[in-house]
């Protein structure tokens, strides 16, 4: 095991902004097995339709589920004071707008900063990890095959917002909260480690299905809708790169906890496929809901990846994926879907 990592986390306490989401709740659960005490965020604690997942994850560990607003400064300050890890996984989310600009960009990055601030503040936290999206490194044009992108590799803003792709504004965004933040942390002296997650899949105990789980099981469950996003991707990306959650929770635990693992970005990406490559998976292993190997729009669909998100150098670090495979990373979201609605039962 490197230098550093698996740190003995007795008495050690994180903050997880965010907590009744999809990816925040994973992560406040792996963080409360291994024996922290988690500070959690949430825009009302007493909505039980969206926090009784949390409720329930109290008995595993101390967790402590607290009210702020990614919208006002000084609104983490209690969630954070006396933190020793910092997780920011909340975020402003309006794919839909009709002005990104006001209603998704510029709250993302005055989010990011408030809670940074609110990091600061506290004086104790060691490192914070960011979690931003591969989408603030692959929206680009990328002529022919082979590209491999990787930490230093970043969006092109001229021609996202001359193109205007699918949730452009979410897409610049990522981009200039991601360099905010860093400007931020550099000019302050924080620790600071952004994680770019491309589409991540698998159980979680939140019981609500983001978009990338029903993308995933869209060739299964007929939503059109989820599979147009799922060829939106492959589209954008020159590939559909996923990862399992629980692989992206470990990576984000792993980054914090490894006092040698520099600051800065990483991508998180275990398996770089395609639309066909997944129908075809998905037909052979689950024959009981009848995929259409045949996708509309063939002819515009890839056989293999253009591109390749590389994670080699949160791999360097010592780093070791577990879902590497469709299979591995099907295994339990197929579950999941079942669980929610998503999926017939067979």
């Amino acid at each position: 095991m490197p230098a550093g990592a698996g740190a003995a986390v007795k008495g050690k306490t994180a903050c997880v902004t965010g907590g009744n989401g999809y990816i925040a709740s994973a992560l406040v659960k792996m963080l409360l097995e291994k024996g922290y005490a988690v500070k959690t965020t949430v825009r009302n604690p007493d909505d039980m339709e969206k926090n009784s997942h949390l409720m329930e994850l109290q008995a595993l560990g101390p967790l402590e589920v607290l009210h702020a607003d990614l919208d006002y400064e000084g609104s983490f300050d209690d969630a954070l004071a006396g933190c020793d890890y910092a997780f920011l996984v909340a975020a402003p989310v309006n794919l839909t707008s009709e002005n990104p600009e006001k209603e998704q960009i510029e709250p993302t990055v005055r989010a990011t900063l408030n809670v940074l601030r609110s990091c600061l503040k506290a004086g104790t936290v060691r490192r914070v990890v960011l979690t931003s999206a591969a989408s603030s490194i692959c929206i680009a044009p990328l002529e022919g095959d082979g590209h491999v992108l990787d930490e230093h590799s970043w969006s092109d803003l001229d021609y996202v917002t001359a193109e205007k792709p699918p949730a452009w504004g979410y897409v610049i965004s990522k981009v200039l909260a991601e360099k905010e933040a860093f400007r931020f942390a550099q000019d302050h002296g924080i620790s600071l480690v952004v994680v770019c997650p491309v589409l991540t899949v698998g159980a979680s105990p939140a019981p609500k299905a983001c978009a990338s789980v029903r993308a995933s099981l869209s060739m299964l469950s007929g939503d059109e809708a989820a599979l147009a996003m799922l060829k939106g991707i492959e589209k954008s990306f020159g590939a559909v790169p996923v990862i399992h959650l629980h692989d992206l929770c470990r990576a984000e635990v792993f980054l914090a906890e490894m006092a040698t693992a520099s600051s800065g970005r990483y991508i998180c990406s275990s398996v770089g496929t395609t639309v066909v490559e997944i129908a075809r998976f998905l037909a052979e292993q689950y024959p009981q809901y009848h995929v259409n190997i045949k996708q509309s729009g063939d002819d515009e669909l890839l056989e293999k990846p253009r591109a390749s998100l590389s994670s080699a150098k949160l791999v360097k670090e010592g780093f070791e994926f577990k879902y590497n495979t469709l299979d591995a990373i099907y295994g339990d979201v197929i579950e999941y879907g079942k669980a929610l609605g998503i999926l017939l039962r067979y």
